[in-house]
């Protein structure tokens, strides 16, 4: 299996057509399908089902899919990596995290180290703890920032001296929105929607005294934008972190739990990890910054 024949599977997969990716890879169709056929040759399976319109993905094929991906990606950030010129400091750093006011610090030692090396590029990559877990464990991202209750052991870390509160998002005209502060009694009868990595957490589970299957759980997710969208909508209460969504002059307001709930934040990279010059000055710009 040849890095060229994932590139072309992935545009043939993009475009759902062979002659439209053919167009775009500026190779024939006849040898963009011959390539195609070999390559579900070389898995043993067939990587797609052929309708009269459009191509779609089998089980197999999905699954390629989502490695190939990751393949392409890393072998891009390794090129990107050694080519860059030793003398002349430029690259790219790749960071992943969840939903935080503490990517406002990442932001401000990206800008410290922007200025003093133009040529350094930052790409930032949003998802929840395990996703982000993953892709470091892959070497796709340089940096993953956790929140606790996730257990960044395995990975060199730099606690970053900055805590997250969790707490609850309603409307502001909910029976709740009085209260200063939310107490676990207050929500077991509610519909909640919930983070997908506060799911099953001990943390999260100690403070509501029940477990996730005695509470009504009526939506989850891992992005607290999206859960505030339904909580304008009235579907239920969002339990997640502070300063996230902005509340201000809006129809949701944020009511911090009691007992009170907070989470430490890190920043962790894998052990043993050779960083290329640029990611190197931004670990040290960001503990200059801390």
């Amino acid at each position: 299996m040849e890095l060229r024949e994932l590139r072309y599977f992935l545009a043939v997969a993009r475009e759902q057509s062979i002659s439209k990716a053919a167009e775009g890879l500026f190779v024939t169709q006849p040898n963009l399908s011959r390539q195609m056929q070999n390559l579900e040759k070389e898995i043993g399976k067939p990587l797609f089902i052929r309708g009269s319109r459009k191509i779609t993905l089998t089980e197999a094929g999905r699954l390629l899919y989502k490695r190939a991906e990751e393949i392409v990606e890393l072998c891009e950030k390794t090129e990107s990596e050694i080519s860059s010129p030793v003398t002349d400091i430029g690259g790219d750093i790749y960071i992943g995290g969840g939903e935080s006011y503490v990517m406002e610090i990442i932001a401000k030692a990206a800008h410290a180290v922007q200025l003093e090396y133009p040529r350094v590029k930052f790409h930032i990559f949003s998802g929840d703890s395990g996703t982000i877990s993953e892709r470091l464990d892959k070497g796709l991202i340089d940096f993953g920032i956790f929140i606790e209750p996730f257990d960044v052991s395995k990975y060199d870390y730099l606690r970053l001296p900055l805590t997250d509160t969790w707490g609850v998002l309603m409307r502001s005209d909910s029976p709740l929105a009085q209260k200063e502060y939310i107490t676990p009694e207050d929500l077991w009868d509610k519909p909640l929607i919930r983070s997908r990595q506060s799911l099953g957490k001990n943390m999260i589970t100690e403070w509501f005294q029940k477990s996730d299957e005695e509470l009504n759980i009526v939506a989850t997710g891992n992005l607290l934008y999206n859960m505030s969208l339904l909580v304008r909508e009235g579907i239920g209460y969002a339990v997640g972190l502070d300063k996230i969504i902005r509340t201000e002059n809006s129809d949701l307001c944020f009511r911090p739990l009691y007992p009170e709930l907070i989470s430490h934040l890190d920043i962790a990279w894998k052990k043993y990890q050779v960083f290329p010059k640029c990611a190197e000055i931004f670990l040290k710009r960001l503990q200059e910054l801390l």
